[in-house]
């Protein structure tokens, strides 16, 4: 059959049409202005997949038939064959463009988002899936104010009844749509203040940028509401929804690796509230507790449907349990607040809280008055021989440590003045080889550095887990395309040592490492009996962030009998003992210097010693039951259509 080009334009629909403009519109201007500009276009041989690829587009038409309803699935086609290709092309070149990546997949995702509109405008239509919604949100929201410094925790193992009632008696429309808009309120309410860190450019592209944030959290709950769904209709439902809390504690695990970890609202930190309440974790760790609270409220719900009423006790028996074993812990000798026999041995610790605003902070201008204030609050307010450490906070010297001498010699100076070592962040960064074929020139890191009285060169701890789109784009060094997006993050390189520093065995977390329970394993097991956390939470604002941070900490000292000092350029800074008690607590955007003796790790805890293996065993749990339910699933499915041929 002879192609006719007329033919082909009248097969084809008017969004048909201004793909094909835009597509021949994009590329002509980008071969004709050809800007040499790294990251945009750097080679006209780039447009060559997306020419490979506009065949997948109109391939029915071709054959002289109709491609009206095969539209969606050409243009996925042709986004998957021309990244495909510019993924070769950088690989073996060394040049793929954002203009020409933009140009591969905006199309697909313009059909996606096409069809998320329309799917939640039906939705919205239908009674029953609002009727889900009010229920799921009352939910979401309620445990959005669970987390510390809110007053809910205490009701956690209830507050997700509603959401179970929904999972459990609407249809699948319905429950994916209330759980991802409810969980879109509840993401937004504990993260609303990613805005105050991510406040670097367009006001209009940062709240979009949250918004994506949002719905990527949000997905999770969907993911579980999906499996949910999935499982309720089996003959053998009981054993499946008897696993489906430790399937939902693999589900959070999976937010604590790779690129885009972000262990931040698991459910099991509910509880920070309540000392007695988290004495627990020694033995389970916070993947215990999120398991244990979706089975009270699974219980709960399962009660209510089926008129079950000794499982309304649930909720309570669980706090019951919790508050009681807690409260036996806590009444031991050795659990009193910062108990230690010796406490000779207990290093006396002194913490610089300097306020600096962020507005300043950063500022060139400021550098000398920011790093002084700092340095004078030290000067003036320890005596010497009263400390045997002092602990700055992160990015106390803004800079590059190696271009302030000067700052470099103020603080050698101060610790042998004091005749204390200082540990102090600041960043560093690493001149590369200019023949490697990388974008990057310089390797730059977010540092803490460990002065001694004795003049030798600082020792130096590089942050290991870098927060995502703030300090560092995820999967740079896999798509190195990657390194030339610039929204105003940082372009860090993470570190991958964790050191030990003599004689106190401390060891040194920035900001967001500390939350992380491989690494702080990783330091006891080297030795460590301290962790000394320095932090810059002054880009979260007046928020609830700053205490949900401390109360992610808390509970790591707990679970590994780990104690912490903690200093946070503007609050809040803290002593926290291996049993969670608190000691000379800051507040926030205040200047103080706190001392205290603090005691060194002595306690063993289980957590501490099957850690790695509880949380390793959840992610291949969370494989293996997805994999299992859905091939289940599969296989009855291809049965039902071979009994029907029969």
């Amino acid at each position: 059959m002879k192609f006719s080009f007329l033919t082909f334009l009248k097969e084809m629909t008017t969004v048909q049409k201004v793909f094909l403009l835009l597509q021949l519109f994009g590329a002509g201007f980008a071969v004709i202005s050809a800007p040499d500009t790294p990251g945009l276009y750097t080679h006209n041989l780039q447009f060559l997949p997306l020419v490979f690829a506009l065949p997948f587009f109109i391939p029915k038409c071709l054959w002289n038939k109709s491609i009206k309803s095969k539209f969606a699935t050409h243009v996925f086609w042709f986004s998957g064959i021309a990244f495909l290709g510019l993924a070769l092309d950088y690989l073996l070149k060394s040049h793929a463009g954002i203009v020409q990546l933009a140009i591969a997949t905006l199309p697909a995702f313009a059909i996606w988002l096409f069809r998320f509109i329309r799917w939640n405008i039906n939705s919205i239509r239908q009674k029953e899936c609002l009727q889900a919604l009010a229920f799921s949100s009352i939910s979401w929201c309620a445990y959005a104010l669970a987390f510390p410094p809110l007053p809910l925790g205490i009701l956690a193992p209830l507050l997700l009844v509603p959401w179970f009632l929904v999972l459990s008696r609407y249809s699948k429309q319905a429950v994916l749509f209330a759980t991802f808009w409810s969980g879109m309120l509840y993401n937004t309410i504990n993260y609303y203040w990613i805005y105050n860190v991510m406040k670097v450019g367009p006001a209009g592209l940062i709240l979009f940028g949250l918004f994506l944030l949002i719905c990527y959290f949000s997905l999770y709950n969907v993911i579980a509401a999906f499996v949910f769904v999935a499982i309720r209709n089996l003959k053998q439902k009981k054993i499946w929804l008897l696993l489906f809390p430790l399937f939902y504690a693999g589900l959070e695990m999976t937010r604590t690796y790779g690129d885009f970890a972000f262990p931040w609202s698991h459910l099991g930190y509910a509880f920070g509230n309540h000392l007695e309440l988290l004495q627990m974790l020694s033995y389970i760790g916070i993947f215990g507790y999120t398991a244990l609270i979706l089975y009270s409220n699974m219980a709960l719900a399962y009660g209510i449907l089926h008129k079950k009423h000794l499982l309304f006790s649930i909720p309570i028996i669980l706090l019951v349990f919790l508050f009681v074993h807690g409260s036996i812990v806590l009444s031991k000798e050795e659990a009193k607040p910062f108990y230690v026999k010796d406490s000779n041995a207990n290093p006396k610790i002194a913490l610089v809280q300097p306020s600096i605003p962020q507005t300043a902070k950063w500022s060139k201008a400021y550098l000398d008055s920011v790093v002084g204030k700092t340095l004078s609050m030290a000067r003036d307010s320890i005596p010497r021989d009263s400390v045997d450490l002092i602990v700055f906070a992160e990015t106390a010297v803004p800079d590059h440590l190696k271009r302030q001498p000067l700052v470099q010699r103020k603080i050698h100076n101060l610790a042998i003045m004091k005749n204390a070592p200082i540990l102090t962040g600041a960043l560093d960064y690493l001149r590369l080889d200019a023949s490697k074929n990388s974008p990057k020139r310089y390797e730059v890191y977010n540092a803490a550095f460990f002065f001694r009285e004795d003049n030798t060169v600082p020792s130096r701890y590089i942050k290991k887990h870098l927060v995502p789109f703030s300090e560092r784009i995820p999967f740079d060094d896999v798509f190195p395309i990657l390194n030339y997006v610039d929204f105003g993050e940082g372009d860090f390189v993470a570190g991958k040592e964790t050191p030990v520093y003599e004689p106190f065995f401390c060891t040194s977390y920035i900001c967001y490492d500390a939350i992380f329970g491989d690494i702080i394993r990783e330091a006891i097991r080297s030795g460590s009996k301290l962790m000394v956390n320095i932090t810059n939470d002054g880009w979260f604002g007046k928020s609830t962030a700053p205490t949900q941070h401390l109360n992610l900490i808390r509970y790591r000292a707990i679970e590994h009998g780990y104690p912490v000092a903690r200093v946070a350029n503007s609050g809040i800074s803290a002593f926290i003992d291996q049993y969670g008690h608190y000691s000379e607590k800051t507040s926030l955007f205040t200047d103080r210097v706190l001392i205290s003796s603090i005691p060194l790790r002595h306690r063993d805890t289980l957590y501490f010693n099957i850690g790695d293996f509880v949380e390793k065993g959840l992610l291949i749990f969370f494989a293996l039951y997805l994999t299992t339910l859905f091939g289940f699933k599969m296989g009855l499915r291809l049965k039902k259509e071979k009994f029907k041929q029969v």
